[in-house]
């Protein structure tokens, strides 16, 4: 596998542009301390991002997906006190930013079919990002291509983003 750490150019190569075989086994690693370095993060992720990408957040409880998407969604212009988790509503939908963003958690569906309900084509092509939360929980649903990005607690209290492009079938 080739890990780059901390690499912008490698990190808009994974992100962006046209699939290339070599991604499958490529990951960016991507460490930060505070809150400020997190929201620097997002600024830089929602640079790159094109819009229709659907991000894949995988992550324990308490490890900051929802706070990246405030992050995110900041920089895109959205009031970041208006970024809550969907946990209890499936999907939150911020409108008042420079491009829609589609937040969705998975944590507390049964299956598939509870997900497929929520008509995710219609946000997976509706020209904004889409973020799932707990997307392992519903992996079959998503798009062929997609952005996954883990978040793991660090022995510092930091986080450390793992950023990979996923193609399936």
């Amino acid at each position: 596998m080739t890990v780059f750490y901390e690499d912008f150019d490698q990190l808009r190569a994974l992100l962006t542009g046209p699939w290339k075989e070599t991604m499958r086994e490529t990951a960016v690693i991507w460490n930060v301390q505070t809150l400020e370095e997190t929201d620097a993060l997002g600024k830089l992720v929602e640079s790159i991002l094109e819009t229709g990408t659907v991000i894949s957040l995988l992550g324990t409880l308490g490890a900051g997906k929802t706070r990246f998407v405030q992050a995110v969604a900041a920089a895109a212009g959205v009031p970041e006190d208006e970024v809550t988790s969907p946990t209890f509503v499936l999907i939150q939908e911020y409108k008042t930013g420079n491009r829609p963003i589609y937040h969705f958690d998975a944590y507390r569906l049964k299956d598939d079919d509870e997900f497929l309900e929520l008509g995710p084509e219609e946000y997976f092509d509706g020209g904004g990002l889409t973020f799932i939360e707990w997307a392992d929980r519903i992996e079959r649903c998503l798009p062929r291509d997609y952005v996954q990005i883990t978040i793991r607690l660090t022995e510092t209290d930091g986080r450390e983003f793992e950023f990979r492009r996923i193609r399936t079938r």
